[in-house]
């Protein structure tokens, strides 16, 4: 059996989910809260120890990614999956980051929720295919630019983060120094910056 633990402070979206995953034979949800501080009014015997948490990130006080630290003090055996109507990559590379296993938006099936909370009970982690390019892009940032970018706006670019001037940047690949200045003025403008402080915060930060 799979002990499932909910954290959702939306009254029809917790409802519906302790039906849909009360009717599964192998599933049963032990508990369901409406934000991180109820939890702390729960001992840590007073229910059957979760397997799974289903764990909203907007909630009343504590946020669910700020709560993740307090859940797995708690049920350190259990898998947190994010559970969420926000997919920006800072929410998602946060949530992993302090510890959840799995992330999924709301839009979800029925059979990929089913399938998230077994494979995680199975200890796997999980997520969509959309969630794990933006974790992709957000552990690859740099990449991501240079995808804007010729090969040659490229060279520029790594020559100016070598901190090579533009005559330098000129005699090393050939050209003159218009052309390198035409080059930047065109990464400026792909990368939507002005500066080159801005364009080492880009590729660096």
């Amino acid at each position: 059996m799979i002990n499932i633990v909910i954290i959702e402070d939306d009254k029809v979206i917790c409802n519906s989910l302790n039906t849909l995953l009360n009717i599964q034979p192998e599933m049963m949800v032990v508990g369901s809260f409406g934000s991180i501080e109820d939890i702390n009014k729960v001992g840590k015997g007073e229910f059957i120890k979760p397997n799974v948490i289903l764990l909203d990130i907007v909630l009343p006080g504590k946020s669910g990614i700020q709560g993740i630290k307090h859940i797995k003090e708690l049920w350190p055996d259990a898998g947190i999956i994010m559970f969420s109507v926000m997919d920006d990559n800072e929410s998602i590379f946060q949530s992993l980051c302090e510890g959840a296993v799995g992330y999924l938006t709301k839009d979800f099936s029925t059979e990929s929720l089913l399938k998230a909370i077994a494979d995680v009970a199975d200890g796997k982690g999980i997520m969509s295919p959309s969630i794990a390019r933006k974790v992709a892009e957000y552990f690859h940032p740099k990449r991501k630019l240079e995808e804007k970018l010729t090969p040659r706006e490229i060279e520029i670019v790594h020559g100016i983060t070598e901190g090579l001037s533009y005559k330098l940047l000129a005699d090393k690949l050939t050209i003159s120094i218009d052309t390198v200045r035409k080059h930047i003025k065109n990464v400026y403008k792909k990368l939507e910056i002005n500066s080159k402080a801005q364009l080492m915060h880009k590729f660096f930060s």
